[in-house]
């Protein structure tokens, strides 16, 4: 029988860590626990202690008890046996044997009982295994992780950029209120008594040379005042001197004092937005065209292909309306068994007989906006094992105590296939499996208990490859099913927009297409 619950309490009875491997309600175990310093005398050497329903095999480990709660028909032996495991792994999560550090560490010591016991079975594991299934490192998060550094890295490029060109742009409107203020305080100084100094185009209206002195005094005395008091003289400017173009230059003088006050607080919350600004930019082009097709494959490991379907959808992006007016000429390569399905704004008999989508009314424009409206839709059944783009053969064999694995990949020359991954099931292992040869890379999900073999791109110099592995003996069923995925650059059909008519105006609006292959379910079973 399987083990109902495993927990740490201490010698008062409060229960600190407890893990249930069967569905039992809280109150059950709370109930089962609280019951447990009840039964447990001073003085006795025994490990376990029985009720009418359960057994308690339990183990003081210091201040705290380490119990085991089973029914009473369940081995004791084996019991015993699971309580020494845990015993063990308890002090390498756990940094002291008492509350808080029994607390501090909850989940690890829960993620640890769950690698000791699957539904309540024991794993024959050792110490270590423990720690290194705990520890296992993850493909996906290191990628999740650079791809988190990358865009921190090019937040703060950008974010020293955008300093600098603040600070120039600082630099720059100082030295134009600068000149500005001069050419204002000509015409005020003349309101005061300097009428007749002529003004005019050539220049001579600057012969008294005392007008202009007085004006460049009070326009260093300001230029020291405003460099004594940056935010007085950002936030209150004198009378007399604004022009309207010195509001914007106000409020960037203001943002500018604010960011040298607060340093790195202001740098951090430009970021965002500066990233955020770069992944919200607008389509570059007027016209964009969606291809996208899926693939359902199931192929008998011993030949012959029981299930191909594949699935495609077209849609169209126009960004402006004076662009909708137009017409898609489409192409695709003769296969049998393709059919195609139109939207029913589409005009059918058009292209069914010459291959246009074009609307019913020619006068109506496509809907624009920035999301895509689907247009077609085609789908492709019952094609023979030769039509695969990519075939997977495994081979494996039985020789002494070891079984021997070999898998081969062969593709198509339709198109070039990227980031294959071919996903092969393993027996029950306690070590990685050894691969003695393989063309690309390999990973042991030691969770899911496979083997992923990837491939970053099979092209004309790599048409096929091949894999062998060793295990222990296993049945040459536990191998399969093998899952398959990929992606392609090019679609199976070969559809492709070929070409954009404009139905109003000589100029045909610049496109571009997006076509995009890939797997949503392909098994050898």
């Amino acid at each position: 029988m399987v083990v109902l619950a495993a927990s740490i309490l201490t010698k008062t009875g409060k229960v600190l860590v407890s893990r249930q491997f069967v569905d039992m309600p809280r109150i059950r175990i709370e109930g089962l626990l609280a019951a447990f310093p009840k039964l447990v005398g001073t003085g006795k050497q025994h490990t376990y202690v029985e009720t009418e329903n359960v057994r308690y095999v339990y183990q003081p480990i210091e201040a705290l008890y380490l119990i085991l709660v089973t029914n009473k028909q369940s081995n004791i032996l084996e019991d015993l046996d699971t309580l020494r495991l845990l015993a063990k792994v308890v002090p390498e999560y756990a940094p002291s044997l008492d509350e808080e550090g029994t607390g501090e560490m909850a989940f690890e010591i829960i993620f640890a009982f769950d690698e000791c016991l699957s539904l309540g079975n024991k794993e024959n594991l050792t110490v270590a295994q423990v720690r290194q299934y705990c520890e296992m490192e993850s493909h996906e998060e290191k990628l999740h992780k650079l791809v988190l550094q990358s865009k921190m890295n090019e937040a703060k490029d950008v974010m020293k950029r955008k300093a600098t060109e603040i600070e120039k742009s600082k630099i720059e409107k100082g030295k134009f209120q600068t000149g500005a203020y001069s050419s204002i305080s000509g015409p005020r100084r003349s309101e005061s008594g300097f009428g007749d100094i002529n003004i005019s185009s050539s220049g001579s209206g600057f012969g008294s040379g005392s007008g202009f002195g007085l004006n460049t005094e009070s326009i260093e005395s300001f230029s020291s005042k405003s460099k004594d008091r940056p935010a007085a003289s950002a936030k209150a400017p004198p009378k007399g001197l604004g022009m309207q173009l010195g509001k914007k230059t106000q409020k960037t003088n203001q943002f500018l004092e604010s960011l040298k006050a607060e340093g790195e607080v202001i740098i951090e919350d430009v970021q965002p937005s500066a990233v955020q600004s770069k992944s919200v930019l607008p389509p570059t082009d007027p016209i964009t065209v969606t291809i996208e097709e899926k693939l359902n494959i199931i192929v008998e490991k011993n030949g012959g292909l029981r299930n191909f379907d594949l699935q495609g959808t077209l849609s169209l992006q126009i960004l402006n309306q004076d662009d909708g007016f137009i017409q898609l000429q489409i192409e695709n390569r003769d296969m049998p068994g393709l059919s195609f399905k139109t939207h029913p704004n589409i005009n059918k008999d058009l292209f069914n007989r010459e291959q246009i989508i074009g609307l019913k009314d020619p006068n109506r424009p496509f809907p624009t906006g920035q999301n895509d409206v689907g247009l077609m839709k085609w789908r492709v059944q019952k094609m023979d094992e030769s039509s695969l783009p990519l075939t997977v053969n495994c081979w494996p064999s039985v020789s002494g105590n070891e079984t021997y694995v070999n898998i081969e990949y062969e593709a198509s020359d339709l198109f070039d296939l990227q980031n294959v991954v071919i996903s092969v099931p393993l027996p029950a292992l306690r070590d990685a499996p050894t691969v003695n040869q393989i063309d690309g890379e390999w990973r042991y999900d030691a969770r899911n208990s496979s083997l992923e073999w990837s491939i970053l791109l099979i092209d004309h110099s790599n048409r096929s490859g091949s894999m062998e592995f060793v295990v222990p003996p296993a049945d040459q069923s536990a191998f399969f099913p093998i899952s398959i995925k990929f992606a392609a650059s090019s679609t199976y059909s070969h559809v492709k927009v070929a070409g954009i008519n404009s139905l109003k105006g000589a100029n045909v609006p610049k496109y571009s297409q997006r076509v995009q292959l890939m797997t949503e379910s392909y098994q050898v079973v």
